[in-house]
């Protein structure tokens, strides 16, 4: 026996740079190119504006949620 002990093995790090992918082991060409394209979409996704209030709409709740168009409570189907 040694009387310093064995430091332990640091396991390799792989795929840091890609959100998503596991460190466990290295990705093939495919699963990198793969999670780029999919980190590429969730960026422009995210991205995209949500729509603001409506301006000179209906007041109140949406007319169409139920498949019909309401108007002071009279259904009128398209």
């Amino acid at each position: 026996m040694t009387e310093a002990p064995t430091p332990p093995l640091e396991a390799p790090v792989h795929n840091a740079d890609l959100p998503g992918a596991t460190p466990d082991r290295a990705l093939t060409a495919v699963e990198r190119r793969a999670l780029e394209e999919a980190a590429s979409r969730r960026s422009v996704s995210e991205a995209v504006e949500t729509p603001g209030e409506e301006v000179g709409g209906p007041r109140g709740l949406e007319p169409t949620r139920y498949g019909d168009w309401e108007r002071k409570g009279l259904a009128v189907d398209f």
